[in-house]
């Protein structure tokens, strides 16, 4: 399960970008929370503490228990914009969560065993088609990520997600049930190499080939 972190926001009163504005100029940054069949809530939250967060990663996927004035709400986030120019937090949307609710994240996907793969060993390419699976999953148990196993792997060979232990009640939302996650590239060889192993192939064996021309005969000595 994903690890939950606290963070702290006050309600704040008014909605718009007037007050949105206002928010900013205190060093604050406004949010909303939605969904779970209430009513939206305006946020507001500190601007330092919310910046390290989402520059931290895996905020989308990072469940959180917001404490509002005292009062303790589950929560995960949904959006956030920064601005384009200096890259802080403009605002940020949340969504409620509640018990037995079940919502849509991407789970990264996580590889072990890279020096147990053939392929690997021989100079091929891990080819990553998924770096993460988008998956129906338990509000109250978001997964941190799925780990593939890539011992054995050679040539041309591929991990689908069959092959991948997902966590309980878990679902991909890809309507294809075994779909490929990752696979194993040929080294690519270029064009002078393939040429060059060409001109190799075609160059007489050193010492093998042609006959030498035989040497020409000697004139009979004449008798003295």
């Amino acid at each position: 399960m994903a690890e939950i972190k606290k963070l702290a926001a006050t309600v704040r009163s008014g909605t718009g970008k007037g007050a949105a504005r206002s928010v900013r100029r205190e060093g604050r940054i406004p949010g909303v929370i939605y969904g779970g069949g209430e009513a939206p809530t305006p946020l507001s939250l500190d601007k330092k503490e919310l910046t390290k967060l989402i520059y931290a990663g895996h905020f989308l996927t990072t469940i959180f228990e917001l404490d509002i004035d005292g009062k303790p709400e589950r929560v995960i986030p949904r959006d956030y914009q920064l601005d384009v120019v200096k890259d802080f937090p403009l605002h940020v949307d949340f969504l409620r969560l509640k018990a037995g609710s079940r919502l849509r994240v991407d789970v990264p996907v996580h590889f072990i065993n890279q020096e147990a793969a053939p392929g690997l060993k021989r100079g091929g390419a891990l080819n990553i088609v998924y770096h993460s699976v988008e998956m129906w999953v338990p509000a109250d148990n978001i997964p941190d990520s799925i780990t593939g196993d890539l011992t054995g792997l050679d040539f041309n060979d591929a991990l689908h997600i069959s092959a991948f232990t997902l966590p309980p009640n878990c679902k991909p939302t890809n309507p294809d049930k075994n779909f490929t996650v990752v696979s194993i590239a040929p080294p690519v060889v270029s064009a002078e190499e393939t040429a060059a192993a060409a001109a190799a192939a075609a160059a007489p064996a050193k010492g093998k080939g042609a006959p030498a021309k035989a040497a020409p005969a000697k004139a009979p000595e004449k008798k003295k």
